[in-house]
């Protein structure tokens, strides 16, 4: 192998590097190979494919500025080469990158790259204040040792409730005391490690923010992380949190954890104070949290729930072919399979449930709920918000007070009918209705509206409701599996996450805690 670069390898080097500096997407495309075998790893994740790797450059907004400080290449034949060159970035720190380069019909393009990048101090598309920790908790307890990503709507002694906007977090005023939930974790020993993002005032389920940026999505690179939850699920999939504490009203706790391979609650309605908590809709509005395992979701909920209902409980499961039909092909899939294994009944009890009647339903009483809980705010307050946010308070403004009465009473009769169709089973059906998009504004709406089908059964009915991993394998790479439980392979590309969401009746959360951690033993 020589040292000495093949003829026009450096040029194209140079030209990449130009074209990084000056985020030209069309030169870039260009020195990447074509095809769907061309590789880009960093730390958030490896995307494989041309195509991938575009999409992902188109939704960056360009590359850090950067010096080359070193360059050494190995080069293996004349029409292949090995190049590996240290970066200085221009805020500071050092960097590295590997590529492997390939002469082609149109010169060198590159087959392969890895980028090694200085971590930021924090990542504040993540945090909005972190500590270590930003509040100590008791010396002793079942959670000591465990570290916290509160979600920026619970009340932290010390510091103010964002809700996710810039314009809120100047005007609020410094709490005096923890929001119920957050007391509850420090006494019983856990760390509250920073205040992580959220969508504006919790009214998205995508995790982007206009203002901050979009938190990374590690187990998904280039798509979105799930929200409102956004924040606290990422420091958990980053390993940065071992608890995200947040809420779900519409799905902000299962669609994150469906999108990122996690474990996440949402609590029966009333299940956990909401005192200290920024409400959306409060009668929707619900505490929930999401851990890397099954044991710690369930420990949490020790802290946090209720005694549960009492008295033995075998729970029949069921899933129901109408309610996969709602979700995306490859995800439906994979949660039927999920419910074989588990040894599921299907049910033809939904089969003439309306959902997009209940979605909409859910969809109305919400916006009316929002408008009174915010809409003085939002008028006072013009422009403060993101598009999407914004576009979504609009629609709430215009939802007239008998239109939400009528919403209300209608999910009053939904709410009748959900208990009795769930009655004393659990249901397992998809956490969300794909895996995570692109951060495509049409393909989040499309995404969002059919999501709702799905995650309004336990919105409108108060039910709680565990997300656990579709397909999760063993964690030991030993084990020579990928993340699916199947037999490792080269090139075989491990599958996004998908959620597999268990509902139960009122008040069986510690159950259906339970019983997920027993399925996730089994596989």
């Amino acid at each position: 192998m020589r040292t000495d670069p093949p003829p026009g390898l450096l040029e194209a080097l140079r030209a990449y590097e130009r074209a990084l500096g000056t985020d030209d997407l069309t030169a870039l495309d260009r020195l990447f190979a074509p095809g769907p075998a061309t590789l880009r790893g960093d730390a958030t994740g490896l995307l494989v494919g041309h195509d991938e790797i575009a999409a992902f450059r188109g939704t960056r907004g360009g590359a850090p500025a950067r010096h080359l400080v070193e360059v050494h290449v190995r080069t293996v034949d004349d029409d292949h080469a090995l190049v590996v060159a240290v970066t200085e970035p221009v805020g500071g720190g050092r960097g590295q990158q590997t590529q492997l380069w390939e002469r082609g019909a149109s010169g060198w393009v590159v087959v392969a790259a890895h980028v090694h990048a200085p971590g930021p101090a924090f990542d504040a598309r993540v945090w909005r204040v972190l500590g270590d920790p930003l509040v100590a908790g008791a010396d002793d307890g079942t959670l000591v040792g465990r570290t916290v990503a509160v979600k920026d709507l619970f009340a932290v002694a010390g510091q103010r409730v964002g809700a996710g906007n810039p314009t809120w977090l100047a005007a609020a005023p410094v709490a005096t005391r923890h929001a119920a939930a957050v007391d509850r974790l420090l006494a019983a020993g856990a760390d509250v490690r920073g205040v992580a993002r959220t969508d504006e005032l919790a009214y998205s389920l995508a995790g982007t923010n206009a203002h901050t940026g979009t938190p990374p999505n590690p187990r998904a690179p280039g798509r979105v992380p799930g929200g409102s939850s956004s924040g606290s699920a990422a420091a958990v999939a980053l390993g940065q949190a071992d608890v995200g504490l947040g809420t779900d009203t519409g799905g902000s706790i299962r669609v994150p954890a469906s999108y990122q391979g996690l474990y996440g609650i949402r609590t029966t309605h009333g299940a956990v104070p909401t005192a200290g908590l920024v409400p959306l809709a409060p009668t929707f509005d619900t505490v929930g949290w999401l851990t890397r395992d099954a044991d710690l979701l369930a420990a949490v909920g020790d802290v946090l729930l209720p005694a549960g209902t009492g008295g033995a409980w075998s729970p029949h499961v069921t899933v129901s072919p109408a309610l996969l039909a709602l979700a995306h092909e490859d995800v439906a899939g994979r949660v039927a399979a999920f419910a074989r294994h588990a040894g599921a009944t299907a049910t033809d009890r939904w089969d003439d449930v309306d959902l997009a009647e209940w979605a909409e339903v859910f969809r109305v009483r919400q916006a009316w709920e929002a408008w009174q809980e915010h809409g003085a705010w939002v008028d006072a307050h013009p422009g403060a918000l993101g598009a999407d946010v914004a576009d979504r308070f609009t629609a709430a403004s215009r939802v007239a007070d008998d239109a939400g009465a009528a919403a209300g009473a209608r999910r009053g009769l939904i709410r009748e009918q959900v208990l009795e169709l769930v009655g004393d089973d659990v249901l397992l059906l998809p956490a969300s209705a794909s895996v995570a998009p692109r951060p495509d504004p049409a393909e989040l709406a499309t995404v969002r509206a059919a999501t709702l089908r799905l995650t309004c059964v336990a919105g409108l009915g108060g039910l709680p409701a565990v997300v656990l991993p579709c397909g999760t394998g063993p964690d030991s790479p030993s084990d020579a599996r990928d993340a699916e439980g199947a037999p490792w392979q080269p090139g075989r590309r491990a599958p996004l996450p998908v959620g597999v969401c268990l509902l139960a009746a009122p008040g069986r959360d510690r159950e259906l805690l339970a019983l997920a951690r027993e399925m996730s033993s089994r596989r």
